[in-house]
């Protein structure tokens, strides 16, 4: 699935292509991908220009004239820019024409993506959006953020990163890659973390995605940015995917498990899986301070 600094990408891309675009016709070959009706959706975007794209968290979001297109890519969804004859594939379920005769398309192999037009000005009201989490690049993810979250958080740290209700758009791939930097287990309990390790976790995240977004994400199977173009991030992964290789810090092979049913890799070494879980939990300041 697409992450933070994939989306970030994506959006990047879209901004050079389309921004300023008006849009002459939309066509769904895929109804459910579609949140409403499908017909509303079509016809009403006729007309629209395109004026700015942003992101929050996982999801993109298209300013229009009248509207907001709100839009997550889930799994294996994305967009293909074409500046006049489209190429035709099975995975091809959206097509938006503009006047100029281009074309954008969502593709997506899987179809788990879903697109949902609503009123301008209100896309972060919506149910999926309004419950998010801080922005982990953003001034406002501060470290005491992160604890005062974790503090009312139940469940293993992995899992209690991965929700996306006290800080978004990470997922499998940088919650490894942060909790290894940090050298925190992922299966540790989020509220037996220490001050010293929430401000590892903390300033990891931040290390990693800005990291990542710097190199267009990552390219683990299919993910290409609007322009066609692959991250570059995973020739810098440490952990993620590298299950039975060295651990670059310590050189003690590195292990997979399933947690929370998805894939988790660390380093046993490294990241010593605590079983003091009924430690007291204090909170501090952590703000510059370990």
């Amino acid at each position: 699935m697409p992450e933070l600094p994939e989306v970030e990408a994506v959006k990047n891309g879209l901004m050079q292509l389309i921004q300023g675009k008006q849009i002459r016709k939309v066509t769904v070959k895929w109804d459910n991908l579609i949140v409403g009706d499908v017909s509303d959706f079509e016809s009403c975007l006729v007309g629209e220009q395109i004026e700015e794209i942003k992101r929050r968290g996982k999801f993109l979001i298209f300013t229009l004239t009248h509207y907001d297109l709100i839009s997550h890519l889930r799994m294996e969804g994305k967009y293909e820019y074409y500046p006049d004859v489209v190429i035709e594939s099975k995975h091809c379920h959206i097509y938006f024409t503009f006047t100029d005769g281009s074309t954008l398309v969502y593709h997506d192999v899987r179809k788990f993506g879903r697109l949902q037009l609503v009123k301008k000005g209100s896309a972060l009201y919506q149910e999926n959006l309004k419950k998010l989490g801080v922005e982990p690049l953003s001034a406002a993810f501060s470290a005491t953020l992160l604890q005062q979250g974790l503090l009312k958080a139940s469940g293993m740290i992995k899992p209690v990163l991965l929700n996306q209700q006290i800080v978004v758009g990470l997922g499998n791939i940088y919650v490894d890659e942060s909790l290894w930097q940090a050298k925190v287990h992922p299966k540790r309990f989020a509220k037996t973390l220490t001050a010293a390790e929430i401000y590892a976790i903390h300033q990891a995240i931040i290390d990693v995605l800005t990291l990542a977004v710097k190199l267009g994400g990552s390219t683990i199977r299919t993910y290409k940015n609007a322009l066609g173009e692959a991250g570059a991030f995973q020739q810098q992964l440490m952990v993620y995917g590298k299950s039975g290789l060295p651990c670059h810090r310590c050189g003690t092979k590195i292990e997979k498990i399933k947690l929370a049913g998805r894939g988790t890799h660390f380093c046993p070494t490294c990241q010593i899986e605590d079983k003091q879980d009924n430690r007291i939990f204090q909170v501090f300041k952590l703000d510059g301070e370990v």
